[in-house]
């Protein structure tokens, strides 16, 4: 090998942005070494960086290119991939099967993640049948590839097949199948396929556990990170975020407060996740002071972790603090997103701050070009009504653009029906609960519209709201509510009416509501 050859070598391995690399180019094709694959892969390699490098710049080489490797092409394959150019990954993949070049078991997962990305399946099932054709199922990790993709486009029947047809399975590929039940919401198979596996890794519990804290089985969740334990598995930073998001939704500070001094025991490096994680358990448990403490201490902090914080100031009524923790968001640069603005209008309920709320609104549409939700237009609709601004409220719901979801269109409404009634508007009322009942098939309308009879005296009428409830088989939802004892999370239930146990007493009270106040019709009874 020549100096000159040696030199350009050198030269593309010292390269740190595409300025270097252009002028490394040209050392490479002086030097008469244009068409050397090894010069060549190491451009394209550079090229295909996800934050320093340029896709576009590579394919300009790689046209140039008389006899591409399959290594070159895997390298472009790549690049287009990492930066989300997944028809451009696709292009390429199909113009090397068009030349007669075969994809390697390098090429395969990265086609696989893209057709997942771009939620196809019939590319999937074409990059399938080429796996199929060339034999490449024996290799484990495109098996587990092929699995995930299938589990991606909702598919989990097909990646179940895929898993069998896998000559040896791995870990990984019982992970990525209960990941995948677990994403559709259906936790029972992912738990039947979790104690199906033979062998459980740390993977295998944490995707079992983040399942069900995934779907809302949060009490599920903790028991099995006490049987994690119990085996003897130690968590991973994942498992304990999981576990932390558990606890936040039940409020069970005990169990928050023993893992964040097992994370101190195991001296693990506070990343951005589990701090948002603490800080969020901290707030939702009403532990402000030591969410806050957590949140200064934080080396970096991401929007995700921001969003934590002010939510945990607006849930707990502190409005002017989330107020002074946004604007500090926006002078360090970081941009708000939807998640933001449903916190401080939460915030500006909560504190009774009207101005402070429009000024929001005002922002988010106009400076922040953010589309509100349904969301957004039930928790500024709140606001208003707190400070009696109800002609505006109404205004904003009658103006807001109409949604392909009717039940989003819907929440607003309700904000707007639960106004009414907190005003004892008992007209404005009923034309909102009736444009509700015209959006979806909900008890929710016609249970505000029954309390706001009751309240207006009115009791004739809201006897025929639940009569009618009764004959469109239309059921309340029974509310729950949780509280930690010792350590251990009771779970309470509101039971209505329709529950089993208490159809007898209702129907006695029914009879006795007739000759008296109807304000009796209703019985919660808490049982654990």
């Amino acid at each position: 090998m020549s100096i000159c050859t040696k030199r350009c070598l050198f030269l593309l391995e010292r390269c740190r942005n595409m300025k270097q690399l252009k002028q490394s180019h040209a050392q490479v094709i002086t030097c008469g070494l244009g068409q050397n694959s090894f010069a060549l892969s190491r451009l394209l390699a550079f090229c295909s960086h996800p934050n320093f490098g340029c896709p576009t710049y590579g394919w300009k080489i790689f046209e140039q290119i008389q006899e591409p490797t399959i290594c070159i092409f895997n390298t472009m394959i790549k690049a287009f991939l990492l930066k989300g150019e997944l028809n451009k990954t696709i292009e390429i993949y199909k113009y090397m099967l068009k030349i007669g070049m075969y994809p390697d078991n390098y090429t395969l997962p990265y086609v696989l993640k893209a057709c997942a990305r771009l939620k196809s399946c019939n590319l999937g099932e074409l990059v399938h049948g080429e796996i199929l054709k060339l034999g490449f199922l024996i290799d484990i990790f495109v098996g587990n590839t092929l699995i995930a993709m299938y589990t991606a486009i909702d598919n989990v029947e097909a990646a179940r097949l895929v898993f069998y047809e896998i000559p040896c399975n791995c870990v990984v590929s019982w992970t990525v199948l209960i990941s995948g039940y677990a994403k559709r919401g259906d936790v029972y198979e992912a738990r039947l396929t979790f104690e199906e596996c033979p062998v459980k890794d740390r993977g295998v519990w944490g995707s079992m556990i983040s399942g069900y804290v995934q779907n809302n089985c949060f009490k599920e969740g903790l028991k099995l990170f006490r049987q994690m334990q119990m085996a003897g598995i130690d968590p991973d930073e994942a498992i304990f975020v999981s576990v932390l998001s558990a606890c936040a939704h039940l409020g069970s500070l005990d169990i928050g407060i023993w893992i964040h001094r097992y994370v101190e025991k195991l001296r693990m490096s506070m990343s951005v996740k589990l701090g948002t994680a603490l800080i969020d358990m901290y707030a939702k448990c009403g532990c402000l002071d030591i969410a806050e403490e957590l949140f200064d201490e934080m080396p970096q902090r991401d929007l995700i972790c921001w969003n934590a914080m002010i939510s945990g100031f607006a849930m707990n009524g502190n409005g002017s603090k989330a107020l002074q923790l946004f604007n500090e968001m926006q002078s360090t640069g970081i941009r708000p997103d939807d998640v933001t603005f449903v916190s401080m209008f939460t915030a500006c309920s909560y504190a009774g701050m009207a101005n402070e709320g429009l000024n929001m609104l005002n922002l988010m549409c106009n400076l922040y070009h953010i589309e509100p939700k349904s969301e957004h237009y039930g928790c500024i609709i709140d606001v208003l009504s707190k400070a009696g601004l109800l002609e505006e409220a109404k205004n904003i719901v009658q103006n807001m653009p109409k949604s392909s979801v009717p039940s989003e269109e819907a929440i607003a409404w309700r904000a707007l029906l639960s106004a009414f009634g907190n005003h004892g508007l008992v007209d404005l009322a009923e034309a909102a609960a009736e444009r509700i009942v015209q959006l979806e098939r909900h008890s929710g309308a016609y249970v505000l519209l029954s309390n706001i009879y009751v309240a207006a005296g009115k009791h004739d009428n809201a006897r025929r709201i639940r009569k009618k409830m009764k004959s469109q088989y239309i059921d309340k939802v029974p509310g729950c509510s949780s509280l930690e004892i010792n350590g251990v999370v009771h779970e309470f239930i509101a039971a209505e009416k329709t529950h089993p146990q208490l159809v007898r007493i209702h129907e006695l009270l029914e009879t006795i509501n007739n000759q008296y106040d109807y304000s009796a019709d209703v019985i919660h009874v808490s049982h654990n």
